[in-house]
This record gives C-alpha cells, sequence and structure tokens, in this order.
C-alpha cells in the first residue's frame, strides 16, 4: 500500500502560526498533523505501508528531512514531489504520478480523523465522507441501495446530498486514477477554474470502477486558531491511554499537571497549574501561570499569566501581570 499526501498549501486561515510552519506540519498533541495521518493509517494495514509520497511547496530542506523521518518512523520509502503551481486537488494528486501504480490511499493532509480505516482492499475503490449541516462548501456524494456511490458533485450552491467527501481516497489501480487525471490536464478540463478530484472519480465510475462511501466517527478540523485547539483537546482524550504524553525529562517546582496534557522533552513548570488539556512544547518554560486549553509551542516562555484557549508559537514570550489584591466582601471584580 502507498500513501499519496498532497499537502503543498501553507494555510492562510491559521496564520500567524505557518508563516514559518506549514500547516500540515503544525504539531497537535506533540506530533505534526501529517505524522499522525501517516501513523493511523499504518496502524490500519497489517501488510504495512510500502511508501509515503508527500507532495509540497516550497518549504524547504529541513521540512523535506522532518517528512521522511516521518515515512521511515513507519518502516517505509519517502517519496517528495513539488506542487510549484497550485491548479486543484487534481493536479496536486498528479505531481506524484511517478508513485501512483497499485494500491494507494490519497489523503490530503488538512484535517485529522477519529475513524478505523481497515477495509477490504480488494474494493475498486473508496471515498470517505461524513454527514455534515451544510454542504454547499464541499464536495459530495450520492449513494444507492448498496451503498455504492452513483454521483460526485464539487460544492453545489443547491442541495444535492449531506455526505461531505473528507478527503481520503482508496485506489486499487493507482495507474488508472494517474492515467485519468492526465486526460484532465491534457485537455484542459477544469471545474470552477481548476482540476477537480471529483472530475476524476466521475470518469473512473463511468469506465466502471465501482466506490463505495467509507465511514468518518469524527472530523477534526486544523483550519484555524479555534479548531486546532479543539481538536488538540480531542487528540489528547484519544490518545491518553495509548501514548506517553508527558516526558521523563520534565521538571516542576511547586505546579500541578491536570490530565490529560502533552509536555515534551525538557520543559520546566514553576508555581504554576497546567491542564486539562494543555500542549506545553519541547523546551518551553512556564512560570507563575495558570494554562488551560491552551497550546505553548516549542522553545517558548509563559510567565504570570492566566491563558485559555490560547496559542502561543515557537520561540515566543508571553509575560503577564503578577499583582497582589484585596477585595472586600461581596465584591464583584471582572478583568
Amino acid at each position: 500500500m502507498k500513501i499519496i499526501i498532497p499537502m503543498a498549501g501553507r494555510g492562510s486561515r491559521l496564520r500567524p502560526h505557518t508563516l514559518t510552519i506549514p500547516k500540515p506540519m503544525q504539531p497537535v498533541a506533540g506530533k505534526p498533523i501529517v505524522q499522525r495521518i501517516v501513523e493511523d493509517f499504518d496502524a490500519s494495514f497489517p501488510g504495512g505501508i510500502e511508501e509515503v509520497a508527500f507532495i509540497i511547496g516550497d518549504f524547504g530542506a529541513e521540512v523535506e528531512q522532518q517528512l521522511t523521518k516521518i515515512a521511515k518512523g513507519i518502516g517505509a520509502k519517502a517519496s517528495i514531489y513539488q506542487q510549484e503551481v497550485p491548479l486543484g486537488p487534481a493536479h496536486a494528486i498528479q505531481c506524484a504520478k511517478d508513485s501512483l501504480e497499485g494500491k494507494c490511499i490519497v489523503a490530503f493532509a488538512d484535517t485529522l480523523f477519529n475513524a478505523d480505516f481497515s477495509f477490504d482492499t480488494e474494493q475498486d475503490g473508496m471515498i470517505w465522507v461524513q454527514k455534515v449541516a451544510d454542504p454547499s462548501s464541499f464536495g459530495v456524494v450520492k449513494l444507492d441501495d448498496q451503498g455504492v456511490i452513483t454521483d460526485f458533485v464539487e460544492k453545489s450552491p443547491t442541495f444535492v446530498s449531506d455526505l461531505a467527501i473528507v478527503g481520503i481516497y482508496y485506489f486499487k489501480d493507482g495507474a488508472a486514477l494517474r492515467d485519468q487525471i492526465q486526460h484532465l490536464i491534457d485537455n484542459d478540463i477544469k471545474d470552477k477554474g481548476e482540476f477537480q478530484i471529483t472530475s476524476v472519480l466521475d470518469n473512473m465510475k463511468a469506465a466502471g470502477t465501482k466506490f463505495r462511501a467509507g465511514k468518518i466517527d469524527e472530523w477534526l478540523d486544523c483550519g484555524n486558531k479555534e479548531n486546532i485547539i479543539a481538536t488538540t483537546s480531542r487528540i489528547l482524550e484519544l490518545k491518553q491511554d495509548k501514548e506517553q504524553l508527558i516526558a521523563d525529562s520534565l521538571t516542576q517546582k511547586n505546579s500541578q499537571i491536570i490530565p490529560p496534557c502533552y509536555i515534551g522533552e525538557n520543559v520546566q513548570l514553576e508555581n504554576s497549574v497546567v491542564g486539562p488539556f494543555a500542549v506545553i512544547d519541547n523546551n518551553s518554560v512556564v512560570k507563575n501561570s495558570v494554562i488551560q486549553k491552551t497550546i505553548v509551542q516549542q522553545n517558548s516562555q509563559v510567565t504570570n499569566a492566566n491563558l485559555r484557549e490560547s496559542m502561543i508559537g515557537n520561540e515566543a514570550s508571553y509575560e503577564g501581570h503578577a499583582r497582589t489584591v484585596s477585595v472586600g466582601d461581596y465584591s464583584q471584580i471582572a478583568e
């Protein structure tokens, strides 16, 4: 099995946190989004993953090295491809055409999922979907009585279906996928100005490929600060009994950790309460603070703070105000 991961976009909705790190490399509970995607798929297939192909933008050598390490971490070959011009999701997949052979999973590295991705790999194809309240901004599918997909529709302003395509696809024949995408590109067949994956799926269906719908238990968005904090909280819940979330190198003085939390390597806590649902990443220092449902990334310092639903980037410093107060009976103070 191969995994094809288009991840060329930087994630403008998550700025300023994506100014230096592309969104798929943003850590969620200690691991980049794309690493969690790769590891979840690897855990679903007893035969393992032989290759992970990453389609990236101009992210630099350091990101490429990190991606190679992620693939090697599951015993797979890493292939790095560049998408120089954003021409749509199908075009992004085709940038990895040299890897499109045999059985392939295509997973866009925009979101995380709580799902069991085990399935019969002898099927022609699988498209994972989830029911949504407002499908107008999603590609959607229609199903027949046997659960076979009959129609793919790209972001229709009128209601067609509420089964949204979440960005994960399985193809038994990766070469057929490659050839159908190339047909779109050679003939400049675009929908809404881009080469769309739904157009490819329609053509494959017309040629006899049967796609079935896969189920997603939870669709965990990572698109903006609020969503990535909520997703991190949910991942901490799901992984607290499966991963070591608090590093042995933690040093703490007069501090309390309320789980679930992620505490990275060489973190220092002093006179602080951290958690629940907090992340303090590698080499960061927290002093005289209360940190709840907040992400503090690497090599940062937080002092005299009371933070909730906040996000502090890498190499950052945040200092609040230390104060003493005397509040009389029946008083109310709001700051």
